[in-house]
């Protein structure tokens, strides 16, 4: 796992933008990649200068954009039982592809959404939707606006952490959970302030 971790992270450093594409890409379409990895590292890069935050985050949504529809023709073509042949070649758990499942099964296109933010099930969701033969623009729709806030939070993260990005990693998808819960509180503090009446005296 830790040369793994070296192989990440010299690439990203080498290739740039590309390689943060081309990792977002393979973790979308259920690649066992951490984005909280990739985008740390991505996040220290913009730190140093060395990337532009825009464009790090642009190619992050681009690269999850490609990935997630990949494993969305996955399901639409081969369907469940293609997923479960062929699945274990490609490091796909089973017991994640159901709890991505069960996320679907209960919330419809929305998890498409609101999943980016979570843990384990925003790399597999891509696939009940494709199952489902949702209706591809939805989805695509959907799985961008999902993935923009968490892509932008994670490399954010990376940028504030600086030397110390690495905490991202360490701490696993309880990163996924904190930024999550950041965005939220973002989210509301600005509704609440662009909606707040002023009180009349």
């Amino acid at each position: 796992m830790e040369q793994f971790f070296h192989v990440v992270i010299d690439y990203i450093a080498l290739w740039g933008y590309v390689a943060i594409a081309i990792g977002m890409a393979l973790e979308s379409a259920c690649i066992p990649i951490p984005s909280e990895l990739i985008f740390g590292f991505a996040g220290y890069l913009v730190y140093l200068g060395q990337l532009n935050f825009t464009m790090a985050v642009i190619a992050g949504v681009i690269g999850g954009l490609v990935g997630s529809i990949v494993a969305y023709l996955v399901g639409y073509y081969g369907g469940q039982p293609l997923v479960a042949k062929y699945g274990r070649y490609v490091f796909l758990s089973k017991r994640n592809v159901d709890m991505a499942q069960r996320w679907f099964d209960r919330y419809g296109l929305k998890a498409t959404f609101f999943s980016r933010l979570l843990p384990v099930v925003r790399t597999f969701i891509s696939l009940p939707a494709g199952f489902a033969q949702v209706n591809f623009g939805k989805f695509v729709i959907y799985t961008l606006l999902g993935s923009i806030p968490w892509t932008i939070g994670l490399i954010y993260a990376g940028m504030l952490l600086g030397e110390n990005w690495q905490a991202l990693n360490a701490i696993g998808h309880k990163a996924s959970l904190i930024v999550a819960a950041g965005l939220i509180v973002i989210a509301v503090y600005y509704y609440r302030k662009n909606h707040t009446q002023p009180s009349l005296k």
